[in-house]
C-alpha cells in the first residue's frame, strides 16, 4: 500500500520529500498515511484521491450520490451510526444482468488505509463490497444528506426508547456543546444540531413543528436552508423543544404562551451566546434560535472604502451630536454600532447603551436591556442614562417622539449619541424624524450624518467566475453603465468550501448622508426629500446603489446580489 501511496503522490506532483515527512508524521502520530499527506497540506485531495483511485483500480466519486431507487435498503444495510463512525457512504448494488439480484454492495469510502472501517463493513454487510474512493468532505456531506444531521444518534435513542418527554432525562448540565458523548441522548442530538450550525457560520436556528416532521432551517448568509434531518424525528419532537427550553432556562410546563431566554455555549473554547424564542402554533412550539458569537467588532471588518472609513473617523471624533443607522431588520445595524462603541471604547470614555435586547456584551461598557414590562422603555432607560454622566450613549431604536426628544436633547448638551431607525435610504432619516415630530431645526442643529446599509452575500472566492452580461440583462438589472466592464458571477452549484451556493459570507453596502451647512439650511426651511437627496449629491453623497457597484466591480459580489438589496431611483 506504501508503494502505491508514494506512486499516487508522484502522480499528484507531490515532492518525495514531503511524501516522506507524511510517512513519518503517519507512523509517529499513529494515524493513517493518506490523512497524514492530505492534512500536510502537501497535496491536491482530489487531485491525489483520483490518482490513488487509478492505482487500486476503485472508482473514483466527486460527489456521492446514493441510487435513489435503493435508499430504504442503502440505509437498513448501512445505519447512520454505522455510517458516521466508519465515514463509508453506501452508493448503491451491483446487481445480474437481468437487474433482479443484488450481487455486490457499493461502498465510498476516503481512506483506503482505514482497515479497521473495512473489516467492520465485512461483518455488517450482507452482501460482498465493491470500494469507490471520495474525497473526505465529500463523503461526509453525502452521509449528512442521506441520513439528516444528528442521525446517528437518533436511530440509536429509537432503539433504545427514548422518544418520550420524560423530562428527567433532560438535565440542566453545563452547556458544552463540543463534549464527546457516547450516550445516544436527546442531549447529544441537540448538541449535534447546534453545532452543525456553527460549522455552517449560521446566524438562526429554526425549528418548526410540521404536521408530520419537525423541520429545521439553518439561516446562512442571509437565506434559509432546509438540513436533511433523520426520518420519523416527530417522535422526538416534545423531547427536542423541551431541551432547547432548558437550556434557555423557559418554563418547560408553559406551551400557551411566547417566552423568550438565553444560553450560553462553549463551542470550541469559545463563549457563544444564543437568544432563544419560543413560540406557540397550532402543530406545537416553535423555537427560533439566534447564535451570537464573541465577535471581535473592527472596522476592518465593515468592508469599509477609504472614502466612508475617513468619513466614519471623522464622524468617531465628533464630541457631540447624533448618528443614525437606518435600514430594515437584519441588515446589520447592531454590528456596525457595536463596531462604533469598540472604537470609541476606553477607560476615559463612559459609555452606555439602552438595548431590545442585548445581543452582544462588550467589555468595559454599562449595557441596558428594555424590560417594557416593568416600564423601563428606551424613553425612561435614556432619560436615567443622562444623569449618570456618560460620554457616549447607544439607543437601540428610537421608536416614539419621546425617545427622539431625549436623545436630541441629549447631543445638544454635549453627549455623542447613536441610535437605528427604520427606513429605506439615508436621506429619509431626515423626514422619518420630522414626521414623527421632531422639530426641524432640532434635528438639523443635532444630527451629524445618517448612514444606510444593506447586506449582499459575497462571491466564494474558489469558484467564482467572470460574466458577462448582455445589454438588455444590464438594463433589466438597473446598472446599465457596467456595460463592458469586467465583473463576475456565482457557478452554478459552487464548491465545497460555499456549501455549493457559490456565496460565502456576506458584507455592507453603504450610503452616508452628512449634515452639511446647506443641508442643515434645508431641512431647517423643511426642504422636500427629493430635493435633499439633489444637495446630498452636491455635497459628495455616493448611494448605495453606486457603492454596490463598485463591489461588483471589485470581484466582492454580484449586479442580481445588489439589485436585491437596493432600489433603482425613479427618475
Amino acid at each position: 500500500m506504501i508503494s502505491i501511496l508514494q506512486s499516487s503522490a508522484r502522480a499528484a506532483s507531490v515532492d518525495e520529500s514531503d511524501v516522506q515527512a507524511a510517512m513519518t508524521m503517519a507512523a509517529a502520530g499513529g494515524i493513517s498515511p493518506v490523512l497524514a499527506l492530505i492534512e500536510s497540506g502537501a497535496v491536491d485531495e482530489r487531485v491525489f484521491t483520483r490518482h490513488l483511485a487509478e492505482d487500486l483500480g476503485w472508482k473514483w466519486l466527486e460527489t456521492p450520490q446514493p441510487e435513489a431507487d435503493d435508499m430504504a435498503e442503502l440505509k437498513r444495510m448501512i445505519p447512520a451510526r454505522f455510517a458516521v463512525r466508519h465515514q463509508v457512504f453506501p452508493v448503491g448494488f451491483e446487481r445480474d444482468e437481468a437487474g433482479t439480484t443484488r450481487n455486490r454492495l457499493v461502498l465510498a469510502c476516503h481512506d483506503p488505509c482505514d482497515l479497521m472501517a473495512r473489516q467492520a463493513v465485512a461483518r455488517q454487510s450482507e452482501l460482498p463490497v465493491r470500494w469507490c474512493l471520495t474525497p473526505r468532505g465529500e463523503l461526509l456531506n453525502a452521509v449528512q444528506q442521506l441520513y439528516g444531521v444528528g442521525a446517528e444518534t437518533f436511530d440509536a435513542l429509537i432503539a433504545a426508547g427514548g422518544g418520550g418527554t420524560d423530562e428527567l432525562h433532560l438535565r440542566d448540565e453545563a452547556n458544552v456543546i463540543d463534549d464527546e458523548d457516547e450516550d445516544a441522548s436527546v442531549v447529544k442530538f441537540v448538541n449535534q444540531i447546534i453545532r452543525e450550525a456553527l460549522a455552517q457560520k449560521a446566524t438562526d436556528i429554526h425549528v418548526e413543528p410540521q404536521p408530520d416532521s419537525l423541520r429545521i432551517r439553518y439561516r446562512i448568509d442571509g437565506f434559509l436552508h432546509e438540513i436533511p434531518v433523520p426520518e420519523n424525528i416527530k417522535q422526538l419532537q416534545a423531547s427536542v423543544i423541551a431541551r432547547i427550553k432548558v437550556m434557555s432556562k423557559l418554563d418547560i410546563a408553559e406551551k400557551r404562551l411566547p417566552q423568550d431566554g438565553r444560553i450560553h455555549l462553549k463551542a470550541e473554547g469559545q463563549s457563544i451566546d444564543v437568544r432563544v424564542a419560543c413560540i406557540p402554533s397550532v402543530e406545537g412550539e416553535s423555537i427560533s434560535l439566534r447564535l451570537l458569537g464573541q465577535e471581535r467588532f473592527t472596522l476592518d471588518r465593515l468592508g469599509l472604502n477609504e472614502a466612508h472609513r475617513q468619513t466614519i473617523e471623522l464622524l468617531l471624533a465628533k464630541p457631540n451630536g447624533i448618528v443614525l443607522v437606518t435600514g430594515p431588520t437584519g441588515s446589520g445595524k447592531s454590528t456596525t454600532l457595536y463596531t462604533f462603541l469598540s472604537q470609541l471604547n476606553s477607560v476615559h470614555r463612559r459609555i452606555v447603551t439602552i438595548e431590545d435586547p442585548v445581543e452582544n456584551k462588550l467589555p468595559g461598557i454599562v449595557q441596558i436591556p428594555v424590560k417594557n414590562e416593568i416600564g423601563l422603555t428606551f424613553a425612561s432607560g435614556l432619560r436615567s442614562i443622562l444623569r449618570g454622566d456618560p460620554n457616549v450613549v447607544m439607543v437601540g431604536e428610537i421608536r416614539d417622539l419621546e425617545t427622539a426628544e431625549i436623545a436630541v436633547r441629549a447631543s445638544l448638551t454635549g453627549h455623542l449619541v447613536f441610535s437605528t431607525l427604520h427606513t429605506n435610504d439615508a436621506v429619509a432619516g431626515i423626514t422619518r424624524l420630522i414626521e414623527m415630530g421632531v422639530k426641524p431645526f432640532l434635528v438639523s442643529s443635532s444630527v451629524r450624518a445618517f448612514l444606510a446599509q444593506r447586506l449582499v452575500r459575497v462571491l466564494c472566492e474558489s469558484c467564482k467566475a467572470p460574466a458577462k452580461y448582455a445589454g438588455d440583462e444590464l438594463i433589466k438589472l438597473g446598472f446599465p453603465e457596467a456595460k463592458g466592464k469586467t465583473l463576475w458571477r456565482a457557478t452554478q452549484g459552487g464548491c465545497q468550501h460555499c456549501r455549493g451556493t457559490g456565496y460565502s459570507g456576506r458584507v455592507a453596502l453603504y450610503e452616508i448622508a452628512l449634515m452639511t451647512p446647506t443641508m442643515q439650511s434645508m431641512v431647517s426651511q423643511r426642504a422636500s426629500e427629493a430635493d435633499l437627496h439633489t444637495q446630498a449629491r452636491k455635497d459628495g453623497f455616493i448611494p448605495m446603489r453606486e457603492y454596490g457597484l463598485q463591489k461588483a466591480l471589485a470581484g466582492v459580489t454580484t449586479l442580481e446580489e445588489v439589485a436585491r438589496v437596493t432600489s433603482e431611483e425613479l427618475a
